[in-house]
């Protein structure tokens, strides 16, 4: 069975990270965009970043454009835009498809093992969440609309 260990993605300024990197964390894998109604989410997702780094808990940040075209920009203005609007300091990667032919194999394996709302695949929008336990596996996936400070109570129940 693979877990998110099995995985390798591009950092922001192209190098490849294998998610190895990680064990023994609890991550939270956000599918991003800095265009979208959900984009100010980004303030919580670093304020859980900073609530619970030393415990052990990683956020990343995957950048897709899959979503209305809300992610148009190379990784460096992703990267400032991060930065300077929301204060983010968490690991982000390279943009990256979610969905269809060319999805990111990370993302084919966190759609099946934490399937959405009656059993779809698809990921609907931006800012779709997956928790992992500290093994890498799975535990719950999150919707757009589900804030990043509603998510703590999961997280502590990792740590």
């Amino acid at each position: 069975m693979s877990t998110v260990y099995d995985f390798v993605a591009d950092s922001l300024t192209g190098d490849p990270v294998n998610l190895e990197a990680y064990r023994g964390k609890v991550l939270l894998i956000v599918n991003t965009a800095s265009k979208c109604g959900f984009t100010p989410q980004y303030k919580g997702l670093q304020k859980l970043f900073e609530k619970y780094e030393e415990q052990g808990v990683m956020v990343l940040g995957f950048p897709c454009n899959q979503f209305g075209h809300q992610e148009p920009g190379a990784g460096d203005q992703i990267s400032e835009f991060c930065e300077l609007n929301y204060g983010v300091s968490f690991p982000m990667f390279a943009k990256i498809d979610v969905n269809g032919d060319n999805a990111h194999p990370l993302y084919k394996h966190l759609k099946q093992e934490a399937p959405g709302l009656l059993g779809s695949k698809g990921i609907k929008w931006n800012f779709t969440k997956f928790l992992v336990n500290r093994d890498g596996e799975v535990v719950k996936r999150y919707a757009p609309t589900d804030k990043p400070e509603d998510i703590a109570k999961d997280i502590e129940k990792l740590l």
